[in-house]
């Protein structure tokens, strides 16, 4: 069986990151556990170092895409699982994500998570991230911005320099399918925390609105330098 890695960014995440990493624990597979610390004025090191085999700590808070990179980067395995670190106790469901990935049928595991019962937001970062990657790809996805993800490390590896923030998912999806690698969503049941419609829910969808607008920005970039490089 290959070896699986799995990186878990995290930000001030000491009231979720222990249920989660015992979750992952409860697993038959043979991982190694690596926590990328953002940058977090918290306990979430400390308690993550209780589970990890490893723990990343960065001294300033660089932005989700750049904490995943930092992790992946270092990681030793054939497949990296990528999970956000307030899955709590459903991470156990994450090797379901794995399946398609370690039985060949795809470079590239997403999940879709079920339909929150309430609405939250407005959709917008939702709806720019899959316009973006369909335009750019021809790919459909329903969930442009899950961060919960199987990859070879191949596909990894084969990946230009991301966003280091909320864009990240929307930037990998992009490159994956260019380069020619197979990208499969997968439905799974995990549950996480959801921001709400207040001033601090909306502030975070605004934030990631604009990473996504500039991710796709940069690929639309890189879209115009190739074609014009081909002619």
């Amino acid at each position: 069986m290959n070896k699986v890695s799995i990186v878990i960014p995290a930000y001030n995440e000491e009231q979720h990151i222990a249920s989660t990493l015992a979750a992952i624990r409860t697993w038959a597979y043979d991982v190694e556990c690596i926590v990328v610390d953002d940058g977090s004025r918290d306990k979430t090191a400390m308690l993550a170092a209780l589970h990890a085999d490893r723990v990343i700590s960065l001294p300033d808070n660089r932005g989700k895409g750049f904490a995943l990179q930092t992790g992946w980067e270092q990681a030793k395995g054939d497949v990296v699982l990528l999970l956000d670190a307030d899955l709590e106790e459903s991470a156990i469901q994450a090797g379901q994500l794995l399946a398609p990935v370690m039985g060949g049928e795809c470079d590239m595991a997403i999940a879709v998570l079920p339909v929150p019962s309430q609405k939250i937001g407005l959709g917008l970062a939702k709806g720019l991230a899959r316009y973006g990657i369909r335009t750019l790809t021809g790919f459909v996805p329903q969930a442009p911005l899950s961060g919960q993800r199987a990859v070879r490390k191949e596909v990894l590896q084969a990946m230009r320099r991301l966003d280091d923030g909320f864009g990240i998912e929307v930037g990998l999806t992009i490159d994956a399918l260019r380069a020619g690698f197979r990208v499969q969503e997968v439905p799974i049941p995990f549950t996480h925390r959801q921001t709400g419609n207040d001033w601090h829910g909306y502030w975070h969808r605004g934030r990631e609105f604009l990473a996504v607008g500039r991710a796709l920005g940069r690929k639309w970039q890189e879209t115009k330098v190739v074609s014009t490089w081909l002619r």
